[in-house]
């Protein structure tokens, strides 16, 4: 490990490899009792060229014992922490700008994803905390986006390059994310008004079916980086992404214009099964994970680095949150 220059008696270890791993670069305090708020006040310039340079940072060993504490990090790292908007999993809202991590079933893997990448404003950071690691399982793989990108056929990202990913969600009770939930409002007025702001097309089935579309870019240049990154849902959101059981259910209970989540080109053709097994493939190739400990801070760059969850037991609560709108940064 290298040592960072120290702040005042805050003694931190840096390390841009351990444990064989370089994703994420790990920042450990060496006294139990640090203010880890307080650190990256103090060193942000050290966080942005790990974050920049790694993909993701580990804060570990600091003194962080909950939400509240958590919030005070969130704040030290930016002016800019977001609500969860354009919901595309439930989550619940522990305190003003923080969530639990996504509430699917434990004993279900939640893939690789870039946080809202489908979205027009999504964050340049997501930051997890570690309030009690899983007793087996529940880590949080990691992929770099940009090793993703480099890992593919020309032809492949000239394709996606050149027309983007188009993306079909039907909000149904029961099946998905109600409307309601998804843009945190029961007015469909209030709906059509965001959707018109972010470049969805809102189509309402019936009273109570939503169905939207919008295209988005597959490869997005990062803001501070210049790094040029595979940045979108495409293998997440295609129906083919969920296990083979609830696959099968959904083709034999709905037609595809009613599928919860699909998604094509940007031109609306299929995406073909030998591309979407090239993408899988150079998703698993850069997959890495460490094991939580409680206490620990996950700074991803969003941008950069996609990450996912292993299925897991036992009780385990990571919180969330986001920060940083790209929309900010890019005025």
């Amino acid at each position: 490990m290298t040592h960072v220059p120290r702040t005042g008696a805050m003694p931190v270890a840096v390390s841009q490899s351990w444990e064989g791993r370089s994703l994420p670069a790990l920042v450990r305090a060496e006294r139990p009792d640090l203010d880890l708020a307080a650190w990256i006040t103090a060193n942000t310039g050290t966080l942005d060229r790990l974050a920049h340079t790694a993909g993701a940072v580990l804060l570990r060993g600091f003194a962080v014992p909950g939400a509240t504490a958590f919030r005070a990090v969130m704040d030290a790292l930016s002016p800019a922490v977001l609500n969860y908007g354009e919901r595309s999993s439930p989550r619940t809202e522990v305190s003003t700008g923080v969530y639990t991590s996504t509430e699917y079933p434990a004993d279900q893997h939640i893939l690789l994803h870039n946080e809202q990448s489908y979205t027009d404003n999504w964050p340049v950071r997501i930051v997890f905390c570690c309030e009690r690691p899983a007793a087996v399982g529940g880590r949080t793989p990691l992929a770099d986006s940009r090793r993703v990108l480099a890992a593919l056929d020309p032809a492949t990202v000239e394709r996606f390059e050149r027309l983007g990913v188009r993306y079909v969600r039907n909000y149904l009770r029961g099946i998905s994310l109600p409307w309601q939930e998804a843009f945190q409002t029961d007015s469909r007025s209030e709906v059509d008004a965001y959707c018109e702001r972010a470049g969805i097309v809102a189509d309402w089935v019936g009273e109570d079916h939503l169905r939207t579309y919008q295209q988005r870019p597959a490869i997005h240049t990062h803001p501070a980086t210049g790094d040029r990154t595979w940045f979108n849902h495409a293998v997440f959101f295609h129906v083919t992404s969920l296990p083979e059981e609830v696959s099968a259910g959904l083709t034999e209970l709905l037609s595809e214009d009613d599928f919860p989540y699909q998604t094509y080109y940007g031109d609306g053709t299929p995406i073909e099964p030998a591309t979407l097994a090239e993408l899988r493939a150079a998703l698993d190739r850069e997959t890495v994970a460490f094991t939580w400990q409680t206490g620990d801070v996950l700074v991803v760059e969003n941008m950069i680095t996609a990450h996912a969850r292993e299925p897991f037991e036992g009780p385990r609560r990571i919180l969330a949150a986001m920060c940083d709108p790209i929309r900010d940064l890019r005025r």
